[in-house]
């Protein structure tokens, strides 16, 4: 390992985006004491999104990067009844008996004790907000452009109120619709904007003991994947087991065309009603629970102009900025949660390693965090979109078939779940070393 570096100018981290991806990376440097500011946007943090769950995987990711950060997520996470992961029919149906909400089970996967929990996204946010300095995070700070001078000079950020900031690095973590991933890429490049996946999806949380009395306990006390032709609904507890949560997906055939530009739009329980009218009573009597006011979530994602690299210098993507995947493993905070990991270790690492400059240290940093996450974060991309197809009987090679699809889920989510995060880091340190002595 190379030496240490005395360098009375501390090393200055910009986080671009207080998403969880932001938040967690700064938790991270927090914890090893690497200086930070984090440029939000919004006037507040808040997160978009109801219910989330976190794999294997992103909870041993956590506890390497603060300990704190898996507290609170564990303070707050619902367990779940089972600890299977229950993939089931929720289209075929006995017509004859059309108050039976049972379904049949297609596929079950041991998650792990307490494996895959869930909680509200603002309430995770929240509490790793406790844990950050005020004075380290700045609201309405949208980014207009970025300047790396490509020498020891630090690099410029400007916002669109007027103001300027420097950093050593910049990190963007500012979620699908990144202008930090137009800013490294170009406006004119294809890959610099996400596409439509031509799926959607009705999100809304239900009070549990009006689910409880319409469904019964074993389908609103656990984690339940709902299959059917072309549409698929995803259930499990959030809030300590006081609400559940829906997320319902339907494949359309036409284009995204909101008229404001955004990836949602204001729907109505009778569009989640008629996008399910052909599946069985259970799933039928989910929608019956949303809310009458919904918002409908266009599936957008980086697969069919895949972010070609997420560095540029002393700039670099994390999260949904590089590798926006849709949603259908449920994995794609939690490899943010590695992306910060990995970030995490090599800034501290710079800032202790001497054998050439600053500026080419970070430059070396970020290539080896490019290394190390390219492949993996990808593969969700491209993965994400087959087990979308997966669920909705869509996919060519399996269709419906339960003895094909079994196999199918089990290999892509142990990829995911089943990732030594350990060895990520030490092969992120090796590397990063290596770089630096030659």
């Amino acid at each position: 390992m190379p030496g240490i570096l005395m360098d009375e100018t501390p090393l200055q981290v910009a986080i671009v985006g207080g998403g969880i991806t932001g938040v967690v990376l700064a938790v991270g440097l927090l914890h090893r004491k690497v200086n930070f500011t984090i440029y939000e946007r919004s006037r507040s943090l808040r997160e978009v999104g109801a219910g989330i769950g976190f794999t294997p995987n992103a909870e041993r990711a956590m506890k390497i990067l603060d300990s704190r950060i898996h507290g609170i997520f564990k303070g707050i996470s619902t367990r779940n009844a089972e600890d299977w992961f229950q993939w089931v029919d929720g289209y075929n149906h006995d017509r004859s008996n059309p108050h039976n909400t049972s379904e049949d089970l297609i596929f079950k996967l041991y998650l792990g004790e307490r494996g895959f929990e869930g909680c509200r996204r603002q309430d995770f946010l929240e509490g790793l907000m406790k844990l950050i300095p005020k004075d380290n995070m700045k609201f309405g700070k949208s980014i207009d452009s970025v300047v790396d001078p490509g020498d020891e000079g630090r690099i410029l950020l400007s916002f669109q109120d007027g103001t300027t900031a420097e950093a050593d690095i910049v990190i963007g973590c500012d979620g699908i619709r990144s202008k930090m991933r137009q800013i490294i890429l170009g406006d004119d490049n294809p890959a610099s904007y996400p596409s439509y996946t031509h799926k959607f999806a009705f999100r809304g949380l239900v009070p549990m003991e009006k689910a409880r009395a319409l469904l019964g306990d074993h389908i609103v006390s656990t984690r339940f994947m709902h299959l059917g032709q072309n549409a698929h609904a995803l259930t499990f507890p959030v809030a300590m087991g006081t609400v559940m949560n829906v997320v319902a997906f339907a494949t359309d055939p036409n284009d995204w065309d909101a008229k404001d530009g955004k990836f949602t739009a204001p729907a109505k329980r009778s569009e989640a009603v008629e996008a399910f009218a052909a599946f069985g009573p259970a799933v039928r009597a989910i929608m019956s629970l949303l809310p009458e006011e919904l918002d409908k979530w266009a599936i957008f994602d980086t697969h069919d102009n895949p972010v070609s690299t997420y560095v540029h210098g002393r700039l670099c993507l994390a999260g949904d900025a590089a590798h926006a995947a849709a949603p259908h493993h449920g994995a794609g905070a939690g490899y943010g949660v590695e992306d910060a990991l990995v970030l995490a270790t090599l800034m501290k690492a710079v800032g202790e390693t001497t054998g050439c400059t600053r500026a080419e240290m970070i430059r070396l940093a970020l290539a080896t965090y490019n290394d190390v996450r390219y492949e993996r974060t990808q593969w969700l991309v491209d993965s994400s979109r087959v087990v979308g197809e997966l669920f909705e009987w869509q996919d060519q090679s399996c269709g419906s078939d339960r003895e094909k699809f079994g196999p199918e889920i089990e290999w892509r989510s142990r990829h995911i779940w089943d990732y030594n995060v350990d060895q990520m880091v030490q092969n992120a340190l090796v590397q990063f070393w290596q770089e630096v002595v030659s």
